[in-house]
């Protein structure tokens, strides 16, 4: 069975998507499951790892906090406009994005009565549209996105597509971004970078750790930059595990 490379101590900084990636996609983002064992393997590889472990994921920092309690790790949320430096909410949670204003949030639901099928969520730096529940309707969705969007005329934003959703955001952040400013700083400044992640709005991210001179892994397919592929959250939960054991000390 096809597995990545062992991680080095000293010499690795990891990077991990959460949705698609360490933990299933469900209905909505709030009845997602995290595993037992999960989180205790994430912060034992941390540890391992000197602290140069962080979350990067399209969720809020405090949606992170709330899935991988009792413990907060480093960590980027909405695609890069919140960033957390510190391990834990004492180290205070960073905006690089502008607040998306609610006259934008009311005309984005009006444009979208036509799908009550959709599911949206604001967050603050960014508006996500799920569709899980009506696949059918992702073309018809994105060209009325599309057109509400240059209706706004607000050209600093953008449609990043993701697993059933789709998420309207700033064109001045993603999670490659992210990633290079984690790698700019101790503990990760220095190290080689691996990130895991899933869809098309980790892409950025897989670019970032390859220019840095890492390695990237999707989940689910293949996707450009990727040095291997797991079949499945589950397939990541195990790799973790083993890695989790594997740095243990003895």
């Amino acid at each position: 069975m096809w597995s990545p490379g062992r991680l080095s101590s000293n010499q690795t900084a990891l990077f991990l998507d959460v949705d698609g990636t360490m933990i299933d996609l469900a209905a909505s983002p709030s009845e997602v499951v995290v595993p037992a064992g999960l989180v205790d393997d994430i912060d034992g590889i941390g540890r391992a790892l000197g602290g140069a472990l962080a979350i990067v994921s399209g969720r809020t920092i405090a949606d992170i906090d709330r899935l991988f309690q009792p413990l907060c790790f480093r960590a980027s949320g909405v695609h890069g406009a919140e960033m957390r430096y510190g391990p834990s909410k004492t180290f205070p949670t960073i905006a690089m994005a502008r607040v998306l204003s609610p006259d934008l949030w009311l005309s984005l639901n009006e444009a979208l009565a036509a799908f009550p099928a959709t599911l949206v969520e604001n967050k603050r730096y960014s508006f996500a549209i799920h569709y899980r529940a009506a696949p059918s309707l992702a073309p018809l969705l994105l060209t009325a996105l599309q057109e509400w969007l240059a209706a706004s005329g607000d050209d600093e934003l953008e449609i990043a597509e993701a697993h059933f959703a789709f998420e309207i955001k700033g064109s001045n952040f993603d999670k490659g971004l992210a990633i290079d400013r984690f790698l700019a700083r101790a503990p990760f400044l220095g190290r080689a970078p691996v990130f895991i992640g899933d869809d098309w709005t980790d892409e950025t991210g897989f670019a970032a750790v390859v220019r840095s001179g890492g390695t990237a892994y999707s989940v689910g397919q293949a996707r450009p930059r990727v040095s291997g592929v797991f079949s499945g959250p589950r397939m990541v939960r195990e790799w973790l595990a083993r890695t989790a054991a594997e740095m243990a000390p003895s």
